[in-house]
């Protein structure tokens, strides 16, 4: 039967409507002004209601809403709104839903507020010149207002890192302000609300300016002015649609307390010389002189889309006496610094050293942080108690050693994008259970503007090989999903012509920057690097349901893939000869070339380009392009069907080529079963050792899981010797590590030796490579909520509208329970084996719809809700039970082998 919309007039008072937002989340204001999607959630009392349509009215704020015609779509996310905003226009949106029981009330309004772009700006970029690396500029100006404003909006930005201050309060608690991004064409605009912050009379705006990713000493070759030679800021504040001040060579320029602020470096910060009446009419401080304008183009600018970074947790740390400092420590490893009380003396110099682990010694490491100083210190203006901060860095760090004060307190404070949680997760192995929260903590701590690699070294880069492999994990711990969609507009922008994709998105490296085996290596299309093009946005797509990140990346999408078919020429498959990364640190390569993985490069090469043509032509089907989803999927059945002729037989003899091979559909249906079976042969008699580096760990779980061999994927999920995930865990890991052995068996460090060195003249301790704050081996969560928990969003109809529920039990996990708010609602599991009973009671959001896949054997009794199990399920909260359950038994070979004791 064809649902049809019911009649406008027919109530259904058990429906509601909330959670009405944008696609660029909660509580920002001043948004782009086009492109704009709204999303919500509905709710139903009634068991038996579908969603079957909505309406959507829109309005000048405080207006009344114009009705648009009804819709018949059961849909509530990534929903177009046609109309572009003028800019500063506060439109107010309202929705309500049908259901097979009649109209839901209209929801609460929605105001929406847009932004500016640069040519609707009027200030101009104005800074100080100052050195690189030198000390921070800080800009003022005084305005009269005559009245308090009822609206007052301040638009900021920078080439470089911004601070504001309106009357001697921060404007934000936005830090890193604007971001980093492709600077050479793009550059973000925040929209703040300042109007408490205004009073009658003479108003003062400070601006302090640092040179942070645009100019700082940066990349692990530290080269400086990537961006420009100058920074500088852009405000503009407007009071009732008013501009009463912007940036222009009015303004005074002069120096503060803030001598040097380097991202790598830290902050050195003199407070003697603070003068607190910049904030304050009538300053006139010595050395002050005019601003100077800096020529940016203004078509630069845009407003911001995703949550800025901010303050995301505050830990206390302990303190302890330590070779003659004070050793901190916050029992977490972390992105952000130590917020410090000292008790000290005018004139005493206080310093603060990060790292993350400590030597078997027991003094910080620090090796791993190579050129990065990773050192805040401040000179003390008085005598007494000062609370101490540094401003426009950050530092990677568990520890720190304090020296030249007594230590009253001490706080670590996170920094992350401002993303939501999305989801949770218990079960009865509490080291499973921590290993979620290291890759929590981990992608926190590298969610920092851009998906980075690592927060501590001299490198944080937004490396687009971690990226792909983490995005599904990622979309499923926070709600990412504006995150992703600004860095893939990054990801386009440094595209090349040719449609080669960059391994660090924004692209700071050049050839000469990046040395292996002592050659200087390209950074353009790299497989496995270069295929986030198509691999990110089709994970966002499958986990929001919206797809505005494959309309907005098509182009981009299939530039990459065109590139690759051009590389190819006429042989189909990629000739080879170019540097690949590979399976990156695999755990068997040479430690100091972790390119040189067990799995060849060229095999690596092409499953991934047909891998990206495949997603390609998905993403040109659900856009509606039949004919060109078609094309591309021809096009990666003949380059995955000659991969596989040409290096099959031999990939699949490892662990990364067996996944690859099932995961991405290269091998011949006929000898899957025996690919399969190779895979979990080789894992029993490895006892569970992973085998995998950067891009065959996201897939193995799955290859095994999926092709029936659960009982291997938990040998190795749980398997606790090294390589292994919870190998971490037993030697204390917070966060999750960039190699598989960062700390050896007997306590000792890795070396983190590479013969990959950032520059020709680099010294040997400039050279290793070891982090202990790397989410890409964390990819393996997104194999938990799937496989363990059984919540897996349906490619087909996505956004979790669809539900795969298909928990899988095993020996030594027998209890489970996760949850993800998902754009319908809150999704959620609860299950546990009791005796010869697998029991769980599942929640599914209104307007989703879950179907079962149970771990049932022929034995097996299937219940939902004390009645026999249908396939599908709808919204509401349900019990089920199956008796005789299937579960998994972890045991090696050997195990399983021996004689079963009498």
């Amino acid at each position: 039967m064809t649902a049809s919309l019911p009649a406008p007039t027919s109530p259904d008072a058990a429906t509601r409507v909330t959670g009405l937002r944008t696609q660029h989340g909660a509580g920002l204001i001043g948004v782009p002004r086009t492109g704009l999607r709204l999303s919500w959630r509905a709710e139903s009392d009634d068991a038996h209601a579908r969603l079957i349509g909505y309406q959507l009215a829109a309005g000048a704020e405080g207006g009344e809403p114009v009705e648009s015609a009804p819709v018949l779509d059961s849909r509530t996310t990534g929903i177009e709104v046609a109309d572009t905003l003028a800019p500063r226009e506060r439109r107010a949106f309202t929705v309500r839903v049908a259901t097979t029981a009649g109209w839901s009330p209209w929801s609460e309004p929605l105001v929406v507020e847009a932004g500016v772009d640069g040519p609707d700006l009027v200030a101009q970029v104005i800074g100080l010149d100052t050195p690189a690396d030198g000390p921070v500029p800080l800009l003022r100006t005084e305005f009269t207002l005559d009245r308090v404003p009822d609206v007052a909006r301040l638009r900021l930005s920078a080439v470089g890192l911004v601070d504001a201050w309106v009357n001697g309060r921060r404007a934000t608690d936005a830090l890193l302000t604007p971001g980093w991004t492709s600077y050479q064409q793009r550059i973000l605009v925040d929209t703040l609300d300042v109007t408490a912050l205004l009073h009658e009379g003479v108003n003062v705006v400070v601006l302090a300016v640092a040179d942070g990713w645009y100019r700082g000493s940066f990349g692990f070759a530290r080269r400086q002015a990537i961006y420009g030679d100058r920074t500088g800021a852009l405000a503009q504040l407007e009071a009732d649609g008013e501009i009463v001040a912007k940036t222009d060579a009015s303004w005074q320029a002069g120096l503060g307390a803030v001598r040097s602020a380097s991202i790598y470096d830290g902050t050195v910060t003199d407070l003697r010389l603070h003068d607190p009446d910049v904030h304050r009419p009538g300053f006139s401080g010595d050395g002050w002189g005019a601003a100077s304008v800096v020529d940016v183009d203004p078509a630069r600018f845009e407003p911001r889309s995703a949550p800025p970074v901010r303050i995301v947790a505050e830990l206390p740390m302990t303190a302890t006496p330590h070779d003659g400092r004070t050793r901190l420590d916050g029992g977490q490893n972390l992105s952000g610094w130590v917020r410090l009380t000292v008790r000290g003396r005018a004139g005493d110099t206080v310093t603060v050293r990060h790292a993350e682990v400590l030597e078997p010694s027991g003094d910080l490491h620090v090796k791993a942080l190579r050129s990065a100083k990773a050192t805040d210190v401040y000179t003390l203006d008085r005598d007494g108690e000062h609370t101490l901060e540094p401003a426009f860095t950050f530092h990677g760090f568990r520890y720190a050693d304090v020296d030249g004060a007594d230590v009253v307190s001490a706080t670590a404070v996170a920094i992350s994008s401002d993303l939501a949680p999305r989801s949770t997760f218990d079960s009865s192995h509490e080291a499973l259970n921590r290993f979620h929260s290291n890759v929590f903590w981990s992608q926190r701590d590298n969610f920092v503007s851009v998906p980075t690699d690592c927060p501590q070294r001299d490198e944080r880069l937004g490396w687009t090989g971690d990226a792909q492999a983490f995005a599904a994990t990622a979309n499923t711990l926070m709600d990412t999903e504006s995150f992703w969609m600004s860095w893939l507009r990054d990801l386009e922008i440094d595209q090349t012509d040719e449609g080669g994709v960059p391994a660090v998105v924004p692209d700071i490296i050049r050839p000469q920057d990046m040395l292996m085996g002592g050659v200087p290596t390209e950074n353009m299309g790299r497989a496995g690097w270069a295929d986030a093009a198509t691999i990110v946005p089709l994970a966002v797509y499958e986990s929001y349901g919206s797809d505005e990140v494959l309309a907005r990346q098509r182009g981009s999408m299939r530039r990459w893939v065109e590139h690759l078919r051009r590389r190819a020429g006429e042989g189909v498959v990629l000739p080879g000869g170019d540097f690949q990364f590979s399976d990156w640190l695999d755990p068997d390569a040479p430690g100091e070339r972790p390119w040189e993985a067990k799995v060849s490069a060229e095999f690596v090469a092409n499953a991934f380009y047909a891998h990206s043509a495949r997603l390609l032509a998905r993403a040109e089907r659900v856009l509606g392009d039949e004919a060109a989803a078609d094309g591309y999927d021809a096009l990666a059945d003949r380059v995955g069907a000659a991969t596989f002729a040409r290096w099959g037989d031999e990939a699949v003899l490892t662990q990364s080529g067996a996944a690859m091979a099932l995961e991405f559909g290269l091998a011949p249906a006929e000898r899957r079963d025996e690919i399969a079976a190779g895979l979990a042969a080789n894992v029993r008699r490895e006892n569970g050792r992973i085998a995998t580096g950067f891009l065959g760990t996201p897939l193995v779980l799955f290859a095994l899981s999926r092709s029936g061999h659960l009982d291997e994927a938990y040998l190795m999920a749980l398997r606790r010797d090294a390589p292994s995930w919870l190998y971490q865990v037993d030697r204390g890991a917070t966060t999750v590590w960039e190699r598989w052995d960062a700390i050896l068996p007997d306590g000792s460090i890795h070396s983190g030796a590479m013969d990959a060195l950032p520059t020709e003249d680099a010294s040997e301790d400039d050279t290793g490579m070891l982090s202990f704050n790397h989410y890409a081996y964390g990819a393996m969560i997104d194999w938990v909520y799937r496989t363990v928990a059984g919540l897996a969003p349906d490619a087909a109809d996505p956004g979790y509208r669809a539900v795969h529920v298909a928990p899988r039990p095993a020996v030594g996990l027998e209890r489970a329970a996760a949850s993800i708010q998902t754009r319908y609602g809150r999704l959620a599991i609860d299950w546990r084996l009791d005796g010869d009973r697998f029991e769980a009671t599942l929640e599914v959001p209104f307007g989703a719809r879950a179907v079962l896949d149970l771990p049932a054997t022929p034995d097996s009794v299937v219940t939902v809700d004390g009645a026999p199990a249908p396939g599908e399920l709808h919204h509401g909260t349900h019990r089920i039970v199956v008796t005789a359950p299937a579960v998994a038994v972890p045991a090696p070979a050997a195990a399983q082998e021996a004689p079963v004791p009498a």
